[in-house]
């Protein structure tokens, strides 16, 4: 199970990277390059953080993976593209992912419940912010939209889920469905929480 969720969040978070090249108008091998830091960004430092083995150089295959994704991105960038914002949804499907993923893995490395959900935000939102920052784009976590509320809310219904007995592939299923409606309203219908209305604006009103 852990697994089949570590390749989809590769996967997709490798195909958004590659979409971004794309947009760019970069190479075949900044195509590859964009795939394989944003497919594996995350996973590396959640297993950095958990002091574990890195999962890709435990397991190679993560990066054929990733190059495969480039190079296919490569050749159909154009038409993923007519099907309507591709970026924001294979991320979507990443975070949704990805946080069920950190989050599980976590536990299996016998920390606590609050360090899970912490780590699985980690996981399913640091391979865009990478991705983001390196292509000079405003990362998502930055907007008001509902992001990293889809990732917490997954991974929080995996780890009382599976707290409370529930079997893993139902808890897990579970997750990632409640991460792919959050972020999936947020993308569809603007979904998004109150934002902080106080402090100073740009003008410097209201400092002390």
């Amino acid at each position: 199970m852990l697994q089949v969720f570590d390749f989809l969040g590769v996967a997709v978070f490798a195909v958004t990277g590659a979409i971004v090249a794309s947009r760019l108008k970069l190479d075949i091998l900044a195509f590859v390059f964009f795939a394989s830091f944003t497919g594996i960004g995350g996973g590396t430092l959640r297993d950095l953080l958990l002091g574990v083995p890195i999962f890709w150089v435990e397991d190679q295959t993560y990066l054929i993976v990733c190059i495969a994704v480039g190079i296919a991105i490569w050749f159909s960038a154009d038409r993923i593209e007519k099907l309507g914002k591709p970026l924001r949804w294979a991320d979507a499907v990443g975070i949704s992912a990805y946080c069920v993923m950190g989050a599980a893995k976590t536990l299996s490395a016998g920390d606590v419940p609050v360090v899970a959900v912490m780590m699985g935000i980690t996981t399913a939102t640091f391979g865009g912010i990478i991705r983001d920052t390196i292509a000079g784009q405003p990362t998502a976590i930055a907007r008001s939209e509902i992001y990293l509320t889809a990732a917490f809310a997954g991974a929080t219904v995996y780890v009382c889920l599976n707290a409370a007995g529930i079997p893993q592939w139902p808890a897990a299923i579970a997750g990632f469905a409640t991460a792919v409606v959050l972020r999936g309203g947020a993308i569809q219908f603007g979904w998004q929480l109150p934002a902080y209305a106080g402090g100073s604006d740009k003008t410097g009103k209201g400092e002390n």
